[in-house]
């Protein structure tokens, strides 16, 4: 027995560097997942627009921002609801990260449908802490409970006031556990399997399908979360 210990304390040692790399590599794919759905979301890829050229198509075919954004969750339900949908697009196709192809497809979708909301509704959606709300809205579907996840609760406030008065401190924790939703949210089944044995846990936002009915309620949330901007208090 004596002679295993020195044994033991080395697997032990060896288990706790590997979910130290493990949480590394996780949270560098977190950080990169946040990054590549903003970027998409304000330039879009390949052929498929951004949140802003695709807010503004839908405005000049609708006649109002509202029926805009109707439509523009009618047609994103119908896009993260079919299966075949795959992108080849710049970001995702790099990242370091097991996804398949719908469920990024699905990140992307849902990302700049909410984009093009907060656009439609007079946010700036290169403003940091329009992201930070966006972000939080994509990976769980509502602010409210996302930021609550992290500690936050915000009220009857509207989110961006509230993430606004945070200090720097907690919105970087908030950046930080986001990429961990996101991931947990879109990610395969065996990523998000070592996601929960490394990350402490992350409550409704782990595992999930991504389809047209979540799509749905992230629209309803992003909806909730950015009012038209003229209803925007304190």
């Amino acid at each position: 027995m004596v002679k295993q210990q020195p044994i033991e304390a080395s697997e032990a040692g060896a288990d706790s560097e590997n979910d130290s790399r493990v949480g590394r590599a996780l949270a560098r794919s977190a950080d990169q997942i946040r990054t590549s759905l903003l970027k998409f979301v304000s330039d879009g890829a390949g052929p498929v627009s951004g949140a802003k050229a695709y807010a503004a198509d839908r405005l000049e075919r609708e006649g109002n921002a509202e029926a805009a954004i109707r439509r523009i969750v009618r047609e994103s339900q119908l896009s993260t609801g079919t299966s075949g949908f795959v992108t080849g697009l710049g970001g995702f196709v790099t990242m370091p990260i097991t996804i398949p192809a719908a469920l990024a497809g699905a990140a992307l979708l849902n990302a700049r449908m909410v984009g093009a909301i907060c656009h439609l509704r007079g946010y700036d959606t290169e403003d940091p802490f329009v992201q930070q709300v966006l972000l939080v809205v994509v990976a769980g579907g509502s602010a409210n409970a996302a930021l609550r996840e992290v500690g936050v609760n915000i009220g009857k406030k509207a989110a961006v006031n509230a993430v606004k008065k945070l200090p720097i401190e907690t919105i970087r924790a908030i950046n930080r556990k986001v990429g961990f939703m996101l991931l947990a949210k879109y990610g395969t089944q065996r990523s998000v399997i070592t996601l929960v044995k490394v990350v402490p846990v992350l409550g409704g936002f782990v595992g999930g399908a991504v389809d047209a009915t979540f799509t749905k309620s992230v629209a309803t949330a992003a909806k909730k979360a950015f009012p038209p901007n003229k209803e925007v208090t304190d």
